[in-house]
Protein backbone atom coordinates (compact mmCIF):
# COMPACT_ATOMS: atom_id res chain seq x y z
CA UNK A 1 0.00 0.00 0.00
CA UNK A 2 1.71 3.31 -0.69
CA UNK A 3 2.27 5.72 2.18
CA UNK A 4 1.40 9.11 2.45
CA UNK A 5 5.16 10.30 2.08
CA UNK A 6 5.17 8.30 -0.95
CA UNK A 7 2.18 10.15 -2.47
CA UNK A 8 3.52 13.32 -1.59
CA UNK A 9 6.33 12.75 -3.37
CA UNK A 10 5.09 11.64 -6.05
CA UNK A 11 2.42 14.70 -6.54
CA UNK A 12 5.56 16.91 -6.03
CA UNK A 13 6.62 15.55 -9.03
CA UNK A 14 3.25 16.34 -11.39
CA UNK A 15 2.76 19.23 -14.02
CA UNK A 16 1.23 22.34 -12.52
CA UNK A 17 -0.74 23.17 -15.40
CA UNK A 18 -1.20 20.47 -18.24
CA UNK A 19 -2.40 21.66 -21.65
CA UNK A 20 -3.82 19.27 -24.46
CA UNK A 21 -4.44 19.79 -27.84
CA UNK A 22 -7.26 17.08 -28.82
CA UNK A 23 -6.58 15.86 -31.86
CA UNK A 24 -7.67 12.81 -34.24
CA UNK A 25 -11.52 12.95 -34.02
CA UNK A 26 -12.23 13.35 -37.31
CA UNK A 27 -9.98 10.36 -38.19
CA UNK A 28 -10.80 8.85 -35.79
CA UNK A 29 -14.95 8.48 -37.00
CA UNK A 30 -13.28 7.92 -40.51
CA UNK A 31 -11.60 4.51 -39.10
CA UNK A 32 -14.62 3.96 -37.44
CA UNK A 33 -16.94 4.04 -40.75
CA UNK A 34 -18.70 7.54 -39.34
CA UNK A 35 -19.53 10.97 -40.33
CA UNK A 36 -16.46 12.72 -39.18
CA UNK A 37 -19.18 14.43 -37.03
CA UNK A 38 -19.60 11.47 -34.84
CA UNK A 39 -15.57 11.89 -33.98
CA UNK A 40 -16.77 14.94 -32.43
CA UNK A 41 -19.09 13.97 -29.98
CA UNK A 42 -16.88 10.36 -29.00
CA UNK A 43 -14.19 13.52 -28.27
CA UNK A 44 -16.13 15.28 -26.00
CA UNK A 45 -16.36 12.24 -23.65
CA UNK A 46 -13.24 11.90 -23.93
CA UNK A 47 -12.99 15.59 -22.62
CA UNK A 48 -14.76 14.73 -19.71
CA UNK A 49 -13.50 11.49 -18.40
CA UNK A 50 -9.92 13.37 -18.64
CA UNK A 51 -10.77 16.87 -16.62
CA UNK A 52 -12.23 14.17 -13.60
CA UNK A 53 -9.51 12.11 -14.05
CA UNK A 54 -6.92 14.87 -13.80
CA UNK A 55 -8.52 16.66 -11.26
CA UNK A 56 -10.13 13.89 -8.71
CA UNK A 57 -6.92 11.21 -9.05
CA UNK A 58 -4.01 13.64 -9.83
CA UNK A 59 -5.90 17.11 -8.43
CA UNK A 60 -4.00 19.24 -11.46
CA UNK A 61 -4.34 22.63 -10.31
CA UNK A 62 -4.60 24.17 -14.27
CA UNK A 63 -6.14 22.45 -17.35
CA UNK A 64 -6.07 23.52 -20.82
CA UNK A 65 -7.83 21.85 -23.43
CA UNK A 66 -8.17 23.23 -26.97
CA UNK A 67 -11.02 22.51 -28.73
CA UNK A 68 -11.40 25.33 -31.74
CA UNK A 69 -8.60 27.02 -33.29
CA UNK A 70 -8.79 29.87 -35.64
CA UNK A 71 -8.02 28.57 -38.33
CA UNK A 72 -11.04 25.89 -37.96
CA UNK A 73 -13.11 28.23 -39.18
CA UNK A 74 -11.78 26.98 -42.76
CA UNK A 75 -13.45 23.59 -42.23
CA UNK A 76 -16.94 22.48 -43.74
CA UNK A 77 -19.43 24.75 -42.67
CA UNK A 78 -21.74 22.42 -41.68
CA UNK A 79 -18.82 20.39 -39.38
CA UNK A 80 -17.67 24.12 -37.47
CA UNK A 81 -21.67 24.64 -36.97
CA UNK A 82 -22.03 21.31 -35.37
CA UNK A 83 -19.24 21.97 -33.73
CA UNK A 84 -20.58 25.18 -32.46
CA UNK A 85 -23.60 23.86 -31.41
CA UNK A 86 -21.78 20.69 -29.80
CA UNK A 87 -19.97 23.13 -27.32
CA UNK A 88 -22.90 24.80 -26.28
CA UNK A 89 -24.99 21.98 -25.18
CA UNK A 90 -21.52 20.38 -23.43
CA UNK A 91 -21.00 23.88 -21.40
CA UNK A 92 -24.67 24.26 -20.65
CA UNK A 93 -25.01 20.44 -19.41
CA UNK A 94 -21.76 20.60 -17.48
CA UNK A 95 -21.51 24.00 -15.63
CA UNK A 96 -23.61 22.67 -12.59
CA UNK A 97 -20.97 19.77 -12.01
CA UNK A 98 -18.33 21.63 -12.79
CA UNK A 99 -19.66 24.19 -10.37
CA UNK A 100 -20.00 21.52 -7.63
CA UNK A 101 -16.82 20.12 -7.96
CA UNK A 102 -15.33 23.77 -7.58
CA UNK A 103 -13.93 24.30 -11.06
CA UNK A 104 -13.12 27.48 -12.05
CA UNK A 105 -13.84 27.86 -15.98
CA UNK A 106 -11.97 30.41 -18.08
CA UNK A 107 -12.35 30.70 -21.75
CA UNK A 108 -9.25 31.64 -24.10
CA UNK A 109 -10.31 33.18 -27.47
CA UNK A 110 -12.09 35.84 -29.05
CA UNK A 111 -15.92 35.02 -27.42
CA UNK A 112 -17.51 38.16 -29.37
CA UNK A 113 -17.01 36.26 -33.07
CA UNK A 114 -18.76 33.18 -31.79
CA UNK A 115 -22.56 32.55 -31.87
CA UNK A 116 -24.90 34.94 -30.02
CA UNK A 117 -26.27 31.84 -27.79
CA UNK A 118 -22.80 30.34 -27.19
CA UNK A 119 -21.34 34.01 -25.77
CA UNK A 120 -24.30 33.99 -23.37
CA UNK A 121 -23.66 30.07 -22.16
CA UNK A 122 -19.85 30.62 -21.87
CA UNK A 123 -20.03 34.01 -19.81
CA UNK A 124 -22.84 32.75 -17.79
CA UNK A 125 -20.50 29.66 -16.87
CA UNK A 126 -17.89 32.23 -16.38
CA UNK A 127 -19.34 34.51 -13.90
CA UNK A 128 -20.98 31.18 -12.00
CA UNK A 129 -17.44 29.47 -11.78
CA UNK A 130 -15.71 32.52 -11.44
CA UNK A 131 -14.60 32.41 -7.63
CA UNK A 132 -13.89 28.51 -6.94
CA UNK A 133 -11.11 27.76 -6.21
CA UNK A 134 -10.50 24.05 -7.41
CA UNK A 135 -9.28 22.80 -10.77
CA UNK A 136 -8.54 26.05 -12.88
CA UNK A 137 -10.11 24.55 -16.76
CA UNK A 138 -9.39 26.62 -19.70
CA UNK A 139 -11.45 25.99 -22.93
CA UNK A 140 -9.20 27.77 -25.65
CA UNK A 141 -11.57 27.96 -28.31
CA UNK A 142 -11.88 30.37 -31.46
CA UNK A 143 -8.07 30.81 -29.98
CA UNK A 144 -5.20 31.38 -32.04
CA UNK A 145 -1.74 31.75 -29.97
CA UNK A 146 -0.13 34.47 -32.79
CA UNK A 147 -3.43 36.36 -32.49
CA UNK A 148 -2.89 36.04 -28.60
CA UNK A 149 0.31 37.47 -28.55
CA UNK A 150 -0.71 40.69 -30.76
CA UNK A 151 -3.54 41.46 -28.54
CA UNK A 152 -2.16 41.77 -25.94
CA UNK A 153 0.81 43.92 -27.50
CA UNK A 154 -2.24 46.16 -28.67
CA UNK A 155 -3.25 46.24 -25.39
CA UNK A 156 0.08 47.61 -24.04
CA UNK A 157 0.13 49.97 -26.48
CA UNK A 158 -3.14 51.26 -25.78
CA UNK A 159 -2.53 51.64 -22.14
CA UNK A 160 0.64 53.90 -22.92
CA UNK A 161 2.89 51.88 -21.08
CA UNK A 162 6.79 53.03 -21.89
CA UNK A 163 8.86 50.46 -23.42
CA UNK A 164 11.35 50.26 -20.50
CA UNK A 165 8.53 49.13 -18.04
CA UNK A 166 8.06 46.02 -20.45
CA UNK A 167 8.72 42.96 -18.73
CA UNK A 168 8.02 39.29 -18.93
CA UNK A 169 5.11 39.55 -15.64
CA UNK A 170 3.72 42.41 -17.16
CA UNK A 171 3.33 41.25 -21.12
CA UNK A 172 2.36 37.72 -19.10
CA UNK A 173 -0.84 39.84 -17.63
CA UNK A 174 -1.84 41.13 -20.84
CA UNK A 175 -2.14 37.50 -22.64
CA UNK A 176 -5.61 35.93 -22.16
CA UNK A 177 -3.91 33.26 -19.40
CA UNK A 178 -3.55 36.14 -17.17
CA UNK A 179 -3.04 34.68 -13.51
CA UNK A 180 -2.02 31.11 -14.85
CA UNK A 181 1.01 29.52 -15.05
CA UNK A 182 2.80 28.96 -17.48
CA UNK A 183 2.14 25.06 -19.24
CA UNK A 184 4.56 22.26 -17.45
CA UNK A 185 3.12 19.78 -19.57
CA UNK A 186 1.63 20.15 -23.23
CA UNK A 187 -0.07 16.60 -24.83
CA UNK A 188 -0.80 16.05 -28.35
CA UNK A 189 -2.70 13.14 -29.43
CA UNK A 190 -3.25 12.03 -32.82
CA UNK A 191 0.08 11.06 -34.08
CA UNK A 192 1.09 14.91 -35.19
CA UNK A 193 4.65 16.55 -33.84
CA UNK A 194 3.50 20.24 -33.95
CA UNK A 195 1.74 22.53 -31.31
CA UNK A 196 -0.60 24.53 -34.11
CA UNK A 197 -0.46 27.89 -32.71
CA UNK A 198 -1.20 26.60 -29.71
CA UNK A 199 -0.27 28.59 -26.10
CA UNK A 200 2.53 29.78 -28.34
CA UNK A 201 4.50 31.95 -25.27
CA UNK A 202 2.97 30.08 -22.57
CA UNK A 203 4.64 26.43 -23.48
CA UNK A 204 8.33 27.92 -24.41
CA UNK A 205 9.52 25.68 -21.11
CA UNK A 206 6.81 23.00 -21.37
CA UNK A 207 7.55 19.19 -21.57
CA UNK A 208 6.12 17.69 -24.70
CA UNK A 209 4.39 14.69 -25.04
CA UNK A 210 3.25 12.59 -28.15
CA UNK A 211 0.73 9.87 -28.92
CA UNK A 212 -0.16 8.54 -32.01
CA UNK A 213 -3.62 7.75 -30.12
CA UNK A 214 -6.39 9.56 -31.95
CA UNK A 215 -8.22 11.99 -29.13
CA UNK A 216 -11.41 9.74 -28.72
CA UNK A 217 -9.46 6.74 -27.23
CA UNK A 218 -7.67 8.87 -25.38
CA UNK A 219 -7.96 7.28 -21.38
CA UNK A 220 -6.56 6.60 -18.17
CA UNK A 221 -4.08 4.85 -19.14
CA UNK A 222 -2.87 6.69 -21.47
CA UNK A 223 -2.96 9.89 -18.73
CA UNK A 224 -1.37 7.80 -16.76
CA UNK A 225 1.46 7.12 -19.36
CA UNK A 226 1.96 10.62 -20.10
CA UNK A 227 2.70 11.65 -16.42
CA UNK A 228 4.95 9.12 -16.23
CA UNK A 229 7.25 10.12 -18.67
CA UNK A 230 6.76 13.56 -17.13
CA UNK A 231 8.28 12.37 -14.12
CA UNK A 232 11.22 11.26 -15.73
CA UNK A 233 12.02 14.09 -17.08
CA UNK A 234 15.03 16.74 -16.01
CA UNK A 235 13.32 19.98 -16.02
CA UNK A 236 16.75 22.46 -16.93
CA UNK A 237 14.95 26.06 -18.23
CA UNK A 238 18.26 26.47 -20.04
CA UNK A 239 20.60 25.83 -17.40
CA UNK A 240 22.78 22.74 -15.84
Amino acid sequence: MESASQAAGENALLPNHIAVIMDGNGRWAECHGLPRFEGHIAGVESARSTIRYLNNKYHIKYLTLYGFSTENWNRPPDEVSGILHLFEEVIDEEVSEFHKEKVKLRHLGHLEELPQSLQQTISKALELTKNNTGLTLGFAFNYGGRTEILDAVRHIITEGIPSQNIDEELFNNHLYTAGMPDVDLLIRTGGEFRISNFLIWQSAYSEYYFTDVLWPDFNEKVIDKALLSYRQRQRRFGGL
